[in-house]
């Protein structure tokens, strides 16, 4: 691997899932912004909700994701009975009732189990309004799925599933903290399909501990071999500062930069000979899928879940540390669950941070999200179409310049183009337009 490339792999950027980023979410945003926000939504506006389920049977060394480990039932029914009352508090607060998608993450939504989970969506179709054509997905772990689950997700409308498959070689599951062999995943896509959920997406994960350029790409193959319709391939990131339980993952076990942007481009290599079409900086699908389609039309959007094509006109939080999207701006619940719990039981929203976008925002966000799902925009133009002088955000220009010196973006005016070498390090280039990141940088993992 050439100097130049090693040295992009080992600097970091945020994910751009939002802009502004999380770090930069401040705490003066609360329960009366959030209601505010909730009135002032056009009764005629498209919804997408998120409902976060923060437990697991047990953490996964790797594990980047906000969830506890939990045996016993009573915490998960008092749960269920909290994310229905918000339902409830949140159907209160706005006439807005159209559902277009719905996306459950966590944690492992499916311990809730069936009869809770039904419960959930009950009250939920009490209070809006749901069709044939909402999207209505759920994150899976493969090891707790049962034919029982399964039908109940199917029944009250789940028609999108995602498998947590991270890796599919016994040395790195141990390393990792996660057994789980293919047998495992190829009977939960058996069950799935059996009972007509045939949307079915992967993840997968790079950078994991004693793991190899042909782990990933063996992982790959197996993963392609069981016709998912979309693949996210994620790099693991190593932040113990901020999720302790990484520090049982041996950093002298971990690839390094060169080797992480190899496995990358394997899994790369692996994936669109089976067939599978690149999807932004790390999203593989059929080329009939409607996420490749978007793609491809230059519609596809991104937000906390990755790559989509929800163009909801908010996305409603649910659940502890949520985060949720108003035409105004982002807000975030509680990331503490009694905090969590005691605001919703008081009639409160459980808001604890967020930020009100300006009009600047708002177009750096929409120049941040065109650069990560079509690697490239005129950025003259778009600021112009946001009312801005053509030359408002030349003042990237001279990071540019060092990108464009390192190969990673072509140059016409203020058109820029990533080119294929530069599409691992995009991240960087819609970091050029971060007016929050050069003013208070934050601490983020490495940007492959």
């Amino acid at each position: 691997m050439d100097p130049a490339s090693l040295a992009l792999a080992e600097r970091s950027a945020p994910r751009y899932t939002s802009y502004p980023t999380a770090p930069h979410f401040s705490k003066s945003i609360g329960d009366g912004e959030t209601r505010m926000w909730l009135m002032s939504l056009d009764p005629h506006a498209s919804l997408s909700l998120y409902f976060h389920v923060p437990f697991c049977t047990a953490i996964c060394a790797y594990c980047g994701c906000h969830t506890k480990a939990v045996r016993q039932d009573a915490p998960l029914e008092s749960y269920a009975q909290t994310l229905k009352r918000e339902i409830v508090l949140m159907a209160d607060a706005t006439r807005a009732r159209h559902i277009t998608s719905i996306h459950w993450g966590g944690g492992t939504p499916g311990i809730l189990g069936p009869l809770r989970f039904t419960a959930i969506v009950s009250v939920l179709r009490d209070h809006f309004e749901l069709s044939d054509e909402t999207e209505h997905a759920i994150e899976l772990d493969p090891r707790i799925l049962n034919a029982d689950l399964v039908e109940a997700l199917a029944a009250v409308g789940v028609n999108r599933a995602s498998l947590g498959v991270q890796d599919l070689n016994a040395h790195v599951q141990e390393a990792s903290g996660r057994i789980q062999p293919y047998e495992t995943v190829a009977r939960a896509v058996t069950l799935l399909r059996g009972a007509g959920i045939t949307a079915i997406n992967f993840d997968l994960m790079y950078g994991l501990p004693k793991q190899s350029v042909e782990d990933a790409a063996r992982t790959a193959s197996l993963a392609a071999s069981l016709d998912p319709q979309r693949l996210a391939v994620f790099g693991y990131a190593h932040v113990p500062w901020f999720k302790s339980h990484q520090k049982l993952i041996d950093a002298a076990a971990l690839p390094g930069a060169g080797e992480r942007l190899a496995q990358a481009a394997a899994v790369r290599d692996t994936l669109e000979d089976a067939g599978f079409e690149a999807i932004g900086l790390d999203h593989f699908a059929r080329p009939d899928d409607p996420l490749a389609i978007a793609a491809r039309e230059k519609r596809m959007r991104r937000n906390f879940q990755g790559y989509t094509i929800d163009a909801a006109d908010a996305l409603l939080p649910f659940g502890v540390s949520s985060i949720g999207r108003l035409p105004q701006g982002y807000v975030g619940n509680a990331t503490d669950l009694a905090g969590w719990r005691r605001a919703i039981e008081s009639g409160r929203f459980a808001t604890t941070r967020g930020v009100e976008c300006s009009r600047e925002d708002i177009a750096r966000a929409d120049l941040i999200e065109r650069l990560m799902c079509d690697f490239e925009v005129d950025y003259g133009a778009l600021a112009v179409r946001h009312g801005y002088a053509e030359d408002f955000f030349d003042a990237a220009q001279s990071s540019l310049d060092a990108l464009w010196n390192d190969r990673v973006v072509n140059m016409e005016g203020r058109q820029v183009h990533v080119t294929e070498r530069g599409k691992p390090f995009v991240r960087l280039v819609a970091a050029a337009f971060d007016a929050y990141l050069q003013t208070s940088p934050a601490r983020h993992s490495s940007a492959v």
